[in-house]
């Protein structure tokens, strides 16, 4: 218990550190951004002397070093300073924007992680077979394909409406998805897993990119306006009505982290059934759903632990394109829109924010993990 203790004030210390150098950065990153404060707030009409008067109000004719250390002063005694477009405090405004953030990625999560270690467990349990070289195929296809590609191909299917006589945008759309799943196939070739089963999933993609020029076949669809496209969101949204407006941005998230976990989890189950031991159970007649959850599952917990942190690390810190998509008030379209305003002080919240959770989500994972391996204290 002492050595984990003491491993845990290590990481923390380090992750101390880490987050300086980071504001650091930070820092001197937004002040790199084109455009004048004074100019943005006041607008084009303002004099120079408004402006040289709104410059020293701001502090912005200090030296960067100077407003730097006070900015870090600030944040050490829990004072994130002011906006410099509102003059509200920045606290008041992050606070809700954070709530909707992690509402959002717990939300994600609730969903992506367990599907993740389900499909990952059941295609270590039936590796070589069908189900896994589908499953590794879509995977393979959801990593090639950027996040908002996946949200708008999910606002075409249920928010637009979606027909299979395709004009030319949609069947550009169709022809991306094509090639991510192409090259999901031919990177399954190399590893010997791909099977006619992906071949039929590309040859139907193909087949709806060639009818929506050429229309030899009459397939058409209902529109499927299903779901809100946008995230409208206040303080008096009830929960029910929240989880419905989240539906959207919750899918995108998912499709693009369980693919992740999920090959790391079959990847990791996979290594560990190669070990002896389970193969004398395997000898001793252990049915396989015993060995894997019983024998090689509890093995794996260290480096799937680690891949779990890192998926809600990418789900918090992660969601600025999707909340930019779906116009989501959260911590992400805060931070787009405080750059859009040139509002230098939201921004580095903002980004300090995001260090932090990522920072904090690593920590928890490798104390986490050498709880559940304490071999891991005592490296060789």
């Amino acid at each position: 218990m002492n050595s984990l203790l003491r491993l845990a004030g290590t990481r923390l210390f380090y992750g101390i550190i880490t987050l300086v150098v980071v504001s650091i950065v930070i820092f001197f990153a937004v002040e790199l951004l084109p455009g004048d404060v004074a100019q943005q707030i006041l607008g084009r009409d303002a004099t120079p002397e408004t402006l040289a008067a709104l410059r020293e109000r701001l502090g912005l004719n200090d030296p960067a070093i100077l407003r730097y250390l006070s900015w870090l002063r600030g944040i050490v005694q829990g004072d994130l300073g002011a906006s410099l477009v509102t003059g509200q405090p920045i606290g008041d405004l992050v606070i809700g924007r954070l709530g909707n953030t992690l509402f959002l990625a717990a939300f994600a999560a609730i969903v992506a992680i367990p599907l993740a270690l389900f499909l990952g467990v059941m295609a270590a349990l039936y590796r070589d077979t069908w189900f896994d070289r589908t499953i590794n195929t879509v995977t393979l296809a959801a990593i090639s394909l950027p996040e908002f590609f996946i949200a708008y191909i999910l606002v075409l299917f249920f928010s637009i409406g979606f027909s299979f006589q395709m004009s030319g945008p949609l069947a550009v759309i169709a022809a991306f998805v094509l090639l991510a799943l192409l090259r999901g196939i031919l990177q399954a070739r190399k590893t010997g897993e791909t099977s006619g089963i992906q071949l039929v999933i590309a040859a139907v993609f193909l087949l709806i990119l060639l009818n929506g020029y050429f229309r030899f076949l009459p397939l058409t669809t209902e529109p499927m306006r299903v779901l809100p496209s946008l995230s409208r969101m206040s303080e008096d949204t009830d929960f029910g009505e929240r989880i419905f407006n989240s539906i959207l941005p919750m899918l995108t998230l998912v499709l693009v982290t369980t693919a992740y976990t999920m090959r790391m989890t079959r990847a990791n189950i996979v290594n560990i059934l190669a070990a002896p031991y389970i193969e004398m159970a395997t000898l001793k007649g252990v049915p396989p759903a015993r060995i894997i959850f019983w024998h090689a599952l509890p093995n794996a917990w260290a480096p799937i632990i680690n891949v779990v942190a890192l998926t809600l690390a990418y789900l918090i810190t992660g969601v600025v394109v999707v909340e930019a998509v779906f116009v989501y008030p959260g911590l992400g379209q805060l931070l787009v829109d405080s750059v859009a305003k040139r509002d230098i002080t939201m921004v580095q919240a903002c980004c300090l924010i995001f260090a932090a959770a990522y920072v904090l989500l690593n920590m928890m994972a490798d104390v986490f993990a050498i709880a559940t391996n304490p071999r891991l204290l005592h490296p060789k």
